[in-house]
C-alpha cells in the first residue's frame, strides 16, 4: 500500500528538521571560534524565543479568523479570548516551561562547552545517544520497554567505543562532555513528553517560547562567569559580527524553525517513522562537518558513527517503546 500524501509531506518536512539541526552543529562549531559557548547559546535561545513568539503570534490571528468564520463570535469576545490565552498562562504552562528550560539550559550549555574541543562530526553523533538513553530512562518512570532497547544499548556502546575511545582506552575531553550532555538531552525529552499530552498545540509553543527564555537568561547570567575561562578571550563586538550568521542560523532555523516544522509535521506521522526519520540529523552533521569544516573521520569513526545511527534507528522499531510525539528534539 502506498503511503498518502499527506504522509509523504510529513516525511519530507522531518527530513528537512532533521538537516537544519544536523546543520547546525556546524555552526555551532563555528561559534566556539569566536565567542564563548554561554554568549552562543545565550543569543541563540533569545533568537529562537523571538521566533517562537512570531509563529505564536500568527497561529493565533490564523485561530481569531477561523472561530471567526465558523462561529461568528463577536470581535470583543474574542478578544477577551485572545487575552485569557496570551496573558494568563496557566500553572502547568509556567511550571512545564521553568523545569524544561532549566534542563535545556544544562543540556545545550553542556553541550556547547564540549564542541570548544571535540568536532561537530563527532558531536553530531554523540548526542544522538539520548535517543537510546530515552527509554532507558523510563523505565525510572515505569515506561515499558522491549527487547530492541537492550541490543540498541550494546551496539551503541560499541559504536561510542570506536568513535570516541583512543588506543589507550581513554576518550577526549570534549566527547565526554558531549556525551553528558546526551543525558540531559534525554532528561529534556521525558520533561517535554510529561508536560504535552497535557497541554493544546497553542500552549505547547508557549512552553517552548518560555523554556527558550529561560534557558537565554541563564546563560547570558553564566558569560562573566565562565565564559572567559573557558575560552581565554574577552568580548569582542567585532567577533559577534563575525558570528552572527552562525547565531542566527542556530538560533533562528535550528530552534525555531526547527521545532514549528516537526510540530506541523508530526500531525500526520507515525511516531515510530518521525523519530527515525530525525535521527538522520546525526548524518547531516557529519556530511556538515566535512564539506564545511573540512573534517575528517577515520574508517574506524564512521564505523562507530554507522553503528550508533543503527543503535538510533532500532531503538525507535515500534516494538513495545513508544516514542514521545511532539516533543521538540535537541535543537
Amino acid at each position: 500500500m502506498l503511503p498518502d500524501k499527506n504522509s509523504i509531506k510529513s516525511t519530507a518536512l522531518l527530513t528537512v528538521t532533521a538537516f537544519i539541526w544536523g546543520m547546525a552543529f556546524v555552526a555551532q562549531r563555528l561559534g566556539m571560534d569566536y565567542i564563548g559557548p554561554f554568549l552562543f547559546n545565550g543569543l541563540r535561545m533569545l533568537f529562537g524565543a523571538m521566533t517562537l513568539a512570531i509563529v505564536l503570534f500568527f497561529t493565533l490571528l490564523w485561530q481569531r479568523r477561523r472561530k471567526r468564520m465558523e462561529s461568528g463570535v463577536k470581535d470583543a469576545e474574542l478578544e477577551d479570548l485572545r487575552r485569557a490565552s496570551v496573558y494568563r498562562p496557566g500553572r502547568l504552562l509556567l511550571i512545564g516551561g521553568l523545569v524544561s528550560g532549566l534542563v535545556l539550559f544544562t543540556a545545550s550549555n553542556i553541550q556547547q562547552v564540549g564542541l570548544i574541543y571535540t568536532s561537530a562530526s563527532k558531536a553530531g553523533f554523540l548526542t544522538t545517544l539520548y535517543i537510546v538513553l530515552v527509554p532507558i530512562l523510563g523505565l525510572f518512570l515505569k515506561q515499558k520497554t522491549h527487547w530492541n532497547t537492550w541490543v540498541s544499548v550494546a551496539i551503541a556502546v560499541v559504536g561510542l567505543y570506536l568513535l570516541s575511545v583512543t588506543s589507550d582506552l581513554t576518550m577526549q575531553t570534549g566527547d565526554l562532555v558531549v556525551l553528558a550532555s546526551a543525558l540531559f538531552w534525554a532528561l529534556h525529552i521525558l520533561v517535554i513528553d510529561h508536560f504535552a499530552p497535557k497541554l493544546s498545540r497553542t500552549d505547547l509553543l508557549r512552553l517552548c517560547a518560555i523554556q527558550f527564555t529561560i534557558a537565554g537568561v541563564l546563560s547570558f547570567i553564566c558569560v562573566p562567569l565562565f565564559d572567559y575561562l573557558l575560552v581565554n578571550r574577552a568580548f569582542d563586538i567585532q567577533a559577534l559580527v563575525h558570528i552572527l550568521p552562525a547565531v542566527l542560523y542556530a538560533g533562528i532555523l535550528s530552534t525555531g524553525v526547527g521545532f514549528t516544522l516537526q510540530a506541523v509535521a508530526q500531525r500526520n506521522a507515525n511516531p515510530a517513522v518521525a523519530a527515525i526519520v530525525m535521527s538522520l540529523e546525526a548524518v547531516f552533521s557529519v556530511i556538515g562537518g566535512m564539506l564545511i569544516l573540512n573534517e575528517v573521520l577515520s574508517g574506524r569513526e564512521l564505523m562507530g558513527c554507522l553503528l550508533m545511527f543503527v543503535a538510533a534507528v532500532l531503538v525507535q522499531m515500534p516494538l513495545g517503546f513508544k516514542a514521545p510525539k511532539d516533543a521538540p528534539q535537541h535543537e
